[in-house]
């Protein structure tokens, strides 16, 4: 089974890859492998559904680059291939005082992220959009929009077939073993030559990059965002998308509204650690990837420094009450009778030996391999920007070797 590529990972970025591979270089072999049965079946499929517009990123900064690269093309791959999405615009909200120059900054980063139609409005203009919010002052992001980015990865990926490609589903990979032209990949069913291997692990990119020999100088850290679903009685509560000003000290946005494409209001999420990899139940324990976590220095560094705001969480995790305070921050209104537990995902989290959250893409290259270490939010709106900047790392090699 020999191909020019192999793609681990059938996530939205793993299959953005793809692709852009497919796009690039039309007859390209191409094999994607999988250990779920189906694809998005993670952090795609999980996710809160938003085009995110690129408003908090660091002007200049990969993830800005990225996310409104991978905006443009996303809408623009959407409409082509008939995959439904709503640009419904979203306000983002100081309701304390404190909140006000954090809001400014956001504001300002939106200005120099190029991000037109953006603008600071005063709470009156807030209840205009969104009546039952209650805040000092907020910001108008016209470019924030809601898509199943589930769809999205199942459109990539029958693209592929369509052009070729091999899936190889529900299949574990075991090693990866070089070879005088090219590495082996070795799953609990087959063995697969390759030329190119490309990993998008998401959860376990980590261990993906490990397994080919590369260490990747980070460990994965699986925080849970846990979400509520308000009651169809209570959905006009929230007319699109209502975001808090986020803690400038995480990569997490805090708890906020969201239309879902498909119907409903999730409310949400938390950012909980999660005692397992793939652990969306707060019952889902798996005690060795537990313990990894709890001897793994950075982790216990991010620990003791922001201990209070995790207990903080994991207190909104099992309890209602402290849920719906964090909520009625935004909007008074809504009590635990208006609420009812929906899904979980579980975000993948990068975190270095020194204690640091790394808040940006990590792609290692080396010969004959490309691994994608760390694709955090808003990695499922830039997805084919990410997805052609690896397909670009790819083929440099592929027509050098």
């Amino acid at each position: 089974m020999q191909f020019d590529c192999t793609i681990i990972g059938a996530g939205i970025v793993g299959l953005a890859t793809g692709y852009q591979l497919s796009e690039r270089k039309p007859g390209l072999r191409i094999c994607v492998v999988d250990k779920e049965a189906e694809v998005a079946a993670h952090q795609t499929g999980h996710n809160s559904g938003v085009i995110h517009s690129g408003i908090y990123y660091q002007p200049g900064g990969s993830k800005a680059i990225n996310c409104r690269r991978g905006y443009a093309a996303l809408l623009k791959f959407c409409e082509a291939q008939g995959v439904r999405y709503e640009l419904c615009g979203k306000v983002i909200v100081a309701t304390r005082e404190a909140e006000r120059g954090l809001l400014d900054q956001i504001y300002q980063r939106g200005l120099a992220n190029g991000l037109a139609g953006i603008r600071k409005i005063s709470a009156p203009e807030v209840r205009e959009r969104e009546p039952h919010v209650r805040c000092l002052e907020g910001i108008w992001v016209p470019q924030a929009g809601i898509i199943d980015y589930g769809a999205v990865a199942r459109k990539y990926h029958e693209l592929l077939h369509d052009r070729g490609a091999t899936s190889y589903l529900g299949e574990t990979v075991r090693r990866v073993v070089r070879q005088p032209a090219g590495l082996r990949v070795v799953t609990d069913k087959r063995e697969i030559d390759t030329r190119l291997l490309i990993t998008c692990g998401g959860l376990y990119s980590d261990k993906l990059a490990r397994l080919t020999g590369v260490d990747p100088g980070v460990q994965i850290i699986p925080f849970r965002g846990e979400y509520y679903q308000l009651v169809k009685e209570k959905e006009h509560l929230v007319n699109n998308l209502i975001y808090p000003v986020p803690n400038p000290n995480f990569p997490f946005l805090g708890v906020h509204y969201t239309r879902m494409i498909n119907g409903g209001i999730e409310a949400g999420p938390n950012a909980v650690l999660a005692f397992k990899r793939e652990g969306y139940s707060r019952w889902d324990v798996h005690l060795p990837e537990l313990t990894e976590i709890l001897r793994y220095r950075g982790f216990r560094k991010v620990a003791s420094k922001y201990w209070r705001t995790g207990l903080g969480e994991l207190h909104r995790s099992y309890s209602k009450k402290a849920f719906v305070r964090a909520l009625q921050h935004l909007i008074p209104e809504v009590g635990e009778a208006d609420l009812r537990r929906g899904g979980a995902g579980v975000r993948a989290q990068a975190i270095d030996p020194r204690g640091n959250l790394v808040d940006d893409f990590l792609i290692l290259e080396e010969a004959g391999i490309v691994n994608v270490c760390n694709a955090p939010s808003p990695a499922a709106t830039s997805s084919l920007a990410i997805g052609e900047t690896v397909a670009e790392k790819a083929l440099r090699q592929i027509n050098g070797l």
